[in-house]
Formats: structure tokens, C-alpha cells, sequence
């Protein structure tokens, strides 16, 4: 079983709201889940998101939300979709749930940020031991083969690995998160094979000072 697959995200615990719902009891649901955002679904049948402002905006308090005219947004993801698309959708869109159907389109359920934050930590090993290398390589000179086989051949693994850029430079910082602590050799290889080492950390370190920057700047980025 794929565990980042959205069927496998889906939260136990947040409600959806019915159009026959008021807007205090819609605001009441968000503020106990500290969330900004619920679905509409009346018989699995999923309406839209409705948001804080939206309630706001319509004034409904103790009136159901469907007395006035709802302008909602439907963004939504697949039960096979795999988290990368989530985060991605969820990112751009800013939400802070993402509702997931059958292919149907029958509701099953949301997942909240919260539920990906967490599990983008373990996509990214941020939990397990071992040291990190961030390599500064050119664009034109990654190449993935060639980095795990100098980890490879060290009788180290790639654990997980971030690559960023800088859109002002032709240069891409790649993070490496490894299975070893010990990094003197892995480095003197990359050194051989002319490649820039930008930074390096070892095992506590590694989890205090770098991964849990890269975790907690996604956790900014997706506004939590």
C-alpha cells in the first residue's frame, strides 16, 4: 500500500458542512480544527469549499449557508493522486484543506495541511539518522547517476534528496540526506570528482540545522 496516496491522507476528524448548515456552525467547525476552509457536501455530492471569508462576506451567521448565493471554489484531487500533486495544488491555491473524491466524483474526505506537513517529513527523511551534503552544482552538470554512484561506492544510500534553484543563477543546490554519519570519505570523493561543497552536517546536527529548516520553511510556504 502507497501511503502518500490521497485515500490514505484523508483526515478522521474533520467534518464537511451541508448547505443546510449555518454559517456560525461552519465557523464554529473551523475554529476547533484550525482550519480556514470546510466542503459543502450534500448526499457525497461535493459542492465546493467554502472559506472563513466567504462566510464573512455573505453574512449568513445563524441563516443556512444555501439561503444565499454561493460563489465556491472545487478545487479537489483523485483518490490515486500521490502527495507531490497535493502539495502543489494546495500551495498555489493557499489552502488549508484539499477534499478528495472517487473517480466518481463521489466525497470521501479532506486532508488537511497539517496531514501533509507531517508526512512531507517523512518523504524527506527529516526523522531518520544520518548526514547531509548539499552539493553546488550547474545546472547543465547535474546528473543524479553520477551522484548516487560516488554515495554508492562510499557504501552509503541516498535517504532523500532536495534540489533548488535560484531562477538570478545557473547554479542548483542539491541536498543530500544519507544512511551514514561518517561523511570524510563521501566528501573527499565528491572533492575528486570536482564538485562544490557547500555545506555538510552530521547527524544531530544534520536534523537541527538543515532539515528542519527545509521542513519548517515548507511549513511557511503553505502558510500553516
Amino acid at each position: 500500500m502507497n501511503n502518500m496516496l490521497a485515500k490514505n491522507l484523508i483526515s478522521t476528524v474533520v467534518p464537511s458542512i451541508k448547505t443546510s448548515d449555518s454559517g456560525n456552525q461552519a465557523l464554529q467547525w473551523m475554529e476547533f480544527f484550525k482550519v480556514s476552509h470546510l466542503p459543502i457536501v450534500n448526499n457525497q455530492d461535493f459542492l465546493g469549499l467554502i472559506s472563513e471569508s466567504d462566510i464573512y462576506d455573505l453574512d449568513c451567521g445563524d441563516e443556512p449557508i444555501g439561503n444565499h448565493k454561493l460563489g465556491l471554489i472545487r478545487p479537489y484531487v483523485y483518490e490515486s493522486q500521490h502527495i507531490w500533486e497535493l502539495v502543489d495544488i494546495v500551495s498555489k491555491m493557499k489552502l488549508t484543506v484539499i477534499p478528495v473524491l472517487k473517480t466518481d466524483k463521489t466525497y470521501l474526505g479532506v486532508i488537511t495541511l497539517q496531514d501533509l506537513a507531517q508526512n512531507y517529513a517523512k518523504i524527506t527523511a527529516a526523522d531518520q539518522p544520518g548526514g547531509i551534503i548539499v552539493l553546488e552544482v550547474g545546472i547543465h552538470d547535474y546528473s543524479l547517476s553520477e551522484i548516487s554512484r560516488i554515495i554508492e561506492e562510499n557504501n552509503a544510500k541516498v535517504l532523500s534528496l532536495f534540489v533548488s534553484g535560484n531562477e538570478h543563477t545557473t547554479l542548483l543546490n542539491v541536498t543530500l540526506k544519507l544512511n551514514v554519519n561518517d561523511l570524510a570519505a563521501i566528501i573527499q570523493s565528491f572533492v575528486r570528482f570536482d564538485y562544490t561543497i557547500k555545506e555538510s552536517y552530521l547527524s544531530d546536527d544534520a536534523e537541527n540545522r538543515l532539515f528542519r529548516e527545509r521542513y519548517e520553511s515548507f511549513l511557511s510556504y503553505l502558510n500553516v
